[in-house]
């Protein structure tokens, strides 16, 4: 399939998406090994179990079953996962948990973080402080210093061109790269993205940086739930500046050696000496939407990383509906039911506690109660989660391919 013309972002057909929801009651998390200073070829025999015990399990995990069409032979990856999108079923991994080094793909999580706190009109001018510490070698859009440049057009720069300028400009806006690196840490805690230590907010080979493909799919999840994150991560094309930027992952604008992939709508590529290539792309299909994150292949072919990427997404579309999970997507911990109260907090308010009792005989449980006595919305829509066991992507991938 040819490179698509020069036609802009992508069609979204997008809905409200305001709402998060839990995949299913999370399991006990097992503590992570201490991130490791280099990657070696070998994973550890002990990883995280969070998500299910065989994520934290070396090596391929994989339900097959009469029906159940066989793996690629050929991957290469150190590490890889595809999981339903909407219901958070890994429907198969391998080192899903080992720890390595992101590269770019961390802007996965620099984007989730940060950019709810501008308005997409938001202008700033470059100060040279903004450009200071970037990495030797680092890839960048071209944001100049003394120049004005909007909200929208960092982002452009930050998902299209990986720039680590224009990463470093909005890390100055939200008060600095430390304290951006500590909001990302303090995020990745909240979705549960325990494999991550963050030590550049643009993923840049720093010592200690690490993630894992199961806590860049959480990343990419989460980031998908906002409608600028979507825009962003699908558009193929736009202007900067006096020019024009292409994006860089190559499933969505395509290559020689690589055609656009079917329904691929995203959403985040990074490529460092350390970490080799990394990919998380988002696709959709016949109403299924998917998630594959691929983390260092060890065959250095050309595209590489986007080539068994792809033959992943063929496996998980076939797959879909015929394969038995092998772990979940936990959800974030603040979509967690809360505790339930202690008989003596029942007994503290009649008033509370008869909310309670009629929430419970509903069938939707603490979450309706809370919804309902403390006006919050987004709880009741967890309550709802409880039954239906999805979590909502917006008509995320409702689009055409050209």
């Amino acid at each position: 399939m040819p490179a698509p013309k020069k036609t802009g972002r992508r069609s979204l057909l997008v809905t409200s998406a305001t709402l998060l929801s839990l995949s299913a009651t999370a399991p006990a998390a097992l503590a992570a090994p201490a991130p490791s200073t280099s990657p070696t070829p070998t994973p550890p025999a002990t990883m995280s179990a969070l998500g299910g015990a065989r994520l934290g399990q070396p090596g391929t995990q994989v339900n097959l079953a009469p029906g159940v069409p066989v793996l690629p032979k050929d991957l290469t990856a150190r590490s890889w996962i595809v999981t339903d999108a909407e219901s958070g079923a890994v429907l198969a991994a391998h080192n899903a948990h080992w720890r390595l080094p992101p590269a770019s793909t961390l802007k996965m999580l620099f984007a989730d973080t940060v950019l709810p706190r501008f308005p997409r009109d938001t202008t700033h001018k470059v100060v040279p402080s903004d450009l200071a510490g970037m990495g030797t070698g680092s890839s960048v859009v071209g944001i100049k210093e003394g120049s004005t440049y909007s909200v929208h057009d960092l982002w452009l720069g930050v998902f299209l061109r990986s720039g680590n300028d224009a990463v470093h400009v909005l890390s100055a806006m939200n008060g600095g790269v430390q304290q951006t690196v500590k909001d990302m840490q303090d995020h990745a805690d909240e979705l549960q993205a325990l494999d991550t230590h963050v030590v550049t907010p643009d993923g840049y080979d720093e010592k200690g940086q690490v993630s894992s493909a199961y806590d860049l799919t959480l990343f990419a999840r989460s980031g998908l739930q906002k409608k600028d994150f979507r825009e962003y991560c699908s558009t193929v094309r736009a202007k900067f500046g006096t020019g024009e930027i292409q994006n860089t992952n190559r499933l969505l604008s395509g290559d020689t050696d690589v055609p656009v992939y079917q329904g691929i709508a995203g959403v985040k590529n990074g490529n460092t000496t350390n970490a080799g290539a990394t990919f998380t792309g988002v696709a959709e299909r016949s109403g299924r939407v998917l998630l594959v994150t691929v983390m260092n292949p060890e065959k250095h072919e050309h595209n590489e990383v986007y080539k068994e990427t792809a033959k992943l997404f063929d496996w998980g579309f076939q797959a879909a509906g015929k394969v038995s999970p092998v772990g979940e997507l936990v959800p974030p911990k603040s979509a967690l039911p809360s505790p339930a109260p202690s008989a003596s907090a029942g007994a503290a308010g009649s008033g509370a506690k008869s909310l309670t009792g009629a929430a419970a005989g509903s069938g939707r449980g603490a979450g309706t109660a809370a919804a309902i006595a403390g006006g919050l919305v987004v709880l009741l829509a967890g309550a709802v989660f409880l039954i239906n066991r999805r979590w909502p992507l917006p008509d995320l991938m409702r689009r055409r391919n050209r």
